[in-house]
């Protein structure tokens, strides 16, 4: 998976043993294994509160290990193991505690993450008796229950207050992530911007592979020769097309690099993969995704006559919805007034077209669109010039966001000037230049340097060629 937004699977499969040995796989609903694994790793009598923060870690743990492919990126064909040396106790046949399985009825959809990241923690835990750990401590939870804590205050005892869970997650079907076909030069879509992102962040721990200048989702020539380095260094045939033993290499070498299935995880941010679909945005919703639809949507309704102008408020109202349908029905797609994954592809297609259309020349005095995929640490790239231009213009009238030297790569200084930057602005101080990050700067600046209503969807004054 390692991109999507997590998901509760139907079905986990379990090998009944130590990864490499000769033991049997079983398959079965999430819900029992959870109810399994709670009923073989806590005790029935300890107080619910107890209960409740064991199983939201067992929940997680879970999740992570299928949200990271930890083994299938391996090429084993299964989830998780049944020893505890690897990953939680799981005793097949087993009966389940009345209690704990009620508890897990109405928990299993539930997990914990980090705020302002994407990916299950990896909650690590142990009995806090015969073995201690890192993570949270079951008997632990024992005496922090006693004492008043709430399943909540109990987790972020051990896992840190920067802590959140999410309730209710979506149920479906587990499919693996490679795509079922070998990605080479030429190809486009959602699978070859996820490899180009994850082949970019695996650079900086590997400086022999080169970072790919843009991860806009096009199988270009740098694609495939950072690919081709990619195979060269991780002994694999060198043919730079992304087969599936290539695409699970760069999965599992992403999933190392970031330290996604440990507690000190590095984790995913949502404007890592900006552009990509993730779920349905339907009225009503809050969140820095629908800010970045509303952005999509001022600028292709700048540009578009028929398409209903949108105020960038976060907020999927009724404005966003009527601006969505009139986007729909230019386009001749159902006019739902919900973004599908249709709808957001057509509508990245075109602001992509009308960020190419704008002049790249006199940055300075032409506010520039969103690029269209992440900058971060580590990028090198025009944008990233600009970017830093204008920081360092806002930072001549708001000295707490410092100045950065516009060099094109994107180093520390040039993060820790964002990060001032989104905290000055309210936003998710991730260092990370996703679309609304983008907005908000070139926005201030273009305020700063050339006065209000000068953005380019506010007052384009091209045409699209």
């Amino acid at each position: 998976m390692l991109t999507g937004t997590p998901f509760i699977p139907l079905h986990i499969t379990v090998h009944l043993g130590f990864p490499d040995a000769a033991a049997p796989n079983v398959t079965l609903p999430f819900p029992d294994y959870v109810k399994n694994v709670a009923s073989s790793e806590i005790f029935p009598t300890w107080p619910e509160t107890s209960l409740r923060a064991n199983i939201y870690a067992i929940v997680t743990f879970a999740l992570n290990r299928i949200y990271t492919e930890w083994y299938p990126s391996r090429g084993y064909p299964f989830d998780i193991t049944s020893e505890t040396q690897y990953d939680q106790k799981f005793i097949e046949g087993r009966q389940y505690f009345d209690n704990v399985a009620a508890l897990v009825d109405e928990l299993f959809d539930d997990y914990v993450r980090r705020i302002g990241r994407i990916e299950p923690l990896f909650t690590a835990f142990c009995n806090g008796t015969t073995s201690t750990c890192a993570g949270l401590s079951q008997w632990g939870t024992v005496d922090l229950a006693n004492r008043g804590l709430i399943p909540y205050e109990i987790l972020q005892y051990y896992y840190g207050e920067d802590i959140e869970i999410v309730k209710n997650a979506p149920v479906r079907t587990n499919t693996l992530s490679f795509p079922g076909q070998t990605l080479a030069a030429g190809a486009q879509g959602k699978a070859v911007q996820t490899i180009q992102i994850q082949l970019n962040r695996i650079s900086r721990n590997y400086p022999a592979i080169p970072k790919i200048p843009s991860a806009s989702g096009n199988f270009d020539a740098a694609t495939e020769q950072t690919v081709r380095v990619f195979q060269q260094v991780f002994d694999l045939p060198v043919t730079g097309a992304v087969d599936k033993a290539t695409w699970y290499r760069i999965a599992y070498i992403y999933t190392s690099v970031k330290r996604l299935a440990e507690l000190d995880s590095e984790g995913i941010t949502r404007q890592e993969f900006p552009s990509q679909f993730e779920e349905p945005l339907t009225p009503d919703l809050v969140s820095e995704q629908v800010r970045g639809l509303q952005y999509a949507l001022a600028v292709v309704g700048a540009y578009y006559e028929a398409v209903l102008p949108v105020e960038i408020t976060g907020t999927y109202d009724a404005q966003t919805e009527r601006s969505v349908r009139s986007f729909q029905e230019v386009y001749g797609l159902p006019q739902t007034g919900i973004v599908d994954e249709a709808t957001w592809n057509d509508l990245y297609r075109a602001y992509m077209g009308i960020r190419q259309s704008i002049p790249r020349e006199n940055a300075e005095f032409i506010p520039q669109l969103y690029p269209g995929s992440v900058l971060q640490e580590g990028v090198t790239s025009e944008d990233v010039r600009i970017l830093q231009q204008y920081l360092t213009y806002i930072s001549r009238t708001i000295p707490e966001i410092p100045a950065v030297r516009d060099t094109g790569y994107f180093g520390p200084l040039t993060r820790a000037s964002v990060t001032a930057f989104q905290r000055y602005a309210g936003l998710t101080p991730n260092g990370v230049v996703g679309a609304v990050t983008w907005d908000g700067i070139a926005g201030l600046y273009s305020d700063l340097r050339l006065g209000y209503a000068k953005r380019p969807y506010q007052n384009p004054g091209y045409t699209i060629r």
